[in-house]
């Protein structure tokens, strides 16, 4: 499948910073010599995350889990090849930049998630989020592309399938 869910995390620090960049460079390597896509997580990290990719390249594809970035780190990781997957987030209302990210998003790089048990969508926010809410979601990325949520749905599932197979 995926070598994921990898990345940084400068959020909390629980690991040092130079440990984590070390795993993160063992984690890229092996999903090259695997053949793999990587499912990144990215926190506070944004630019590290990047050069290290580009340092050791995305020849597999890859998906930029719960995107919570704005429209230049879309362009950034969208001009790497990543797929960007959009989560309950871009329903909150102080998460323009992410809806501004989720508008630029080529239909062929769009994934959506839940992220659950965190990030629930509005109308659930605060609450432990599951697998039905995915459906809040949908709907406001498809109100943000103007499209119908089927048609998400439609181009996400394709797109998933394409890259993880």
């Amino acid at each position: 499948m995926a070598v994921g869910e990898i990345g940084l995390d400068y959020h909390y620090d629980f690991s040092p910073r130079d440990v984590q960049r070390q795993v993160f460079a063992a984690q890229l390597e092996l999903a090259a010599r695997f053949e793999k896509p990587i499912v990144i997580h990215t926190r506070e990290a944004w630019q590290e995350t990047l050069d290290l990719i580009r340092e050791h390249g995305l020849p597999f594809g890859g998906i930029m889990h719960c995107f919570t970035g704005g429209p230049k780190e879309a362009e950034e990781a969208l001009a790497l090849g990543f797929h960007l997957s959009f989560g309950g987030m871009i329903t909150f209302p102080k998460a323009q930049e992410v809806r501004d990210a989720a508008a630029l998003t080529p239909d062929d790089r769009l994934l959506v998630e839940t992220d659950a048990p965190y990030l629930a969508p509005v109308p659930y926010r605060g609450k432990r989020n599951e697998p039905a809410f995915i459906v809040e979601t949908v709907r406001r990325l498809a109100e943000l592309r103007g499209t119908t949520p089927e048609e998400i749905s439609d181009v996400t599932t394709s797109n998933f399938k394409r890259l993880i197979g």
